[in-house]
């Protein structure tokens, strides 16, 4: 991530939406948004969009990488020549040398004609290799080849075509975990690592979930001819307490579907699903603690009341947390909330409204 833009911040913050929706981009979410986390991003992209240099974006799924990267492209001097993005988790591996370097006619059993591939379609533009990290090793190596010469020869071909495209890559993973783990090249790694731009999940930037909404209202308002006002309060609080797994993709679907069944102007609780609909704090599933309460206490709760939530689903917890499963087990340790060398738990919660005991 670049970490040299706290000095533009400042002038973001009577401005807080300096890019505009790209207009092939409607209906994948906006990139704007109020919070600092964002703020950064948008600024990132501002700077590197006008290079040539390659990029590595990174976020979880439903966070817009896509929308990233279209939005480099689209703000850089690349922007009348093509994009094109592929997801190379999509598509087979035998098939995958063939979409990204293409084939001359005769090549293989079936090729009556020769097909141009990712690369070429992309000369002069912007290509974006989605989820690279689902890429096989060996096929990782040809593209490494294909970057640094600039160059690509189909297969089944005898000359090399030259190419001047800009590459991206995106991935939900860790990208240096996956390296340590042998699923990217290093050398590939350090090819495309130029810059990297980290995207927060949405539960990271709540403060810019009130203009998420409102934008998609007014969106799938349009797509469906029904006039909003927006959303009220209360809608808005439960969407702003919800976790949010799926990210801004999650959210998108969340209003479609309230923008499809609202009767009215204006999206209340119950156009949302039942997983929305109680905002009640002193309801099932919602901790209240009493002020004075130190930072442990309310972190140790807050655990112990997620994994009985997730009806002892650690993995499940630790999403729904925020946190990595390790990060979990960690917490747990250090709060004497350990487990035994059987992998059973040593510690126990009660059950909401009864008076027996479960044991995680």
């Amino acid at each position: 991530m670049l970490t040299d833009i706290d000095d533009n911040l400042a002038a973001r913050r009577e401005n807080p939406w300096p890019l505009q929706r790209p207009a092939k981009a409607v209906g994948r979410g906006p990139l704007f948004g109020r919070s600092l986390a964002m703020r950064r991003v948008i600024v990132a992209i501002e700077r590197l969009a006008r290079s040539s240099a390659s990029v590595v974006i990174i976020g979880e799924s439903g966070t817009g990488k896509e929308l990233v990267a279209r939005t480099i492209h689209e703000l850089s001097p690349r922007r009348a020549g093509p994009y094109v993005p592929i997801n190379c988790a999509a598509i087979p591996e035998s098939l995958m040398e063939n979409e990204l370097f293409g084939h001359e006619r005769g090549a293989f059993t079936g090729a009556d004609r020769h097909h141009q591939g990712c690369f070429e379609a992309a000369n002069g533009g912007t290509l974006l290799l989605d989820e690279i990290t689902e890429m096989k090793p060996e096929l990782q190596a040809k593209l490494l080849r294909v970057i640094e010469e600039g160059r690509v020869r189909r297969v089944g071909g005898t000359t090399e075509i030259p190419l001047d495209v800009r590459v991206l890559a995106a991935s939900n993973r860790d990208i240096e975990q996956a390296v340590r783990d042998g699923m990217l090249r290093t050398d590939l790694y350090y090819r495309l690592n130029v810059f990297t731009i980290q995207l927060p999940p949405l539960r990271e930037r709540v403060e810019d979930l009130p203009q998420l909404i409102q934008v998609f209202i007014e969106h799938y308002g349009a797509q469906n001819q029904k006039s909003f006002i927006g959303a009220d309060e209360e809608c808005v609080k439960a969407l702003q307490a919800h976790p949010w797994p799926g990210n801004v993709r999650q959210l998108r679907n969340v209003i479609e579907r309230a923008v499809i069944i609202c009767e009215g102007r204006t999206i209340c609780t119950k156009d949302l699903p039942d997983l929305f609909r109680v905002v009640d704090t002193s309801a099932p599933g919602y901790i209240k603690m009493p002020l004075g309460s130190s930072l442990e206490a309310v972190e140790k709760e807050m655990i112990l009341r997620t994994i009985e939530f997730t009806r002892g689903n650690k993995t499940r917890a630790a999403a729904t947390l925020g946190v990595t499963v390790k990060t979990l087990y960690n917490k747990l340790e250090l709060y004497g909330l350990g487990f035994n060398k059987t992998g059973a738990s040593l510690y126990k919660i009660a059950a909401p409204n009864d008076s027996t005991i479960k044991t995680c």
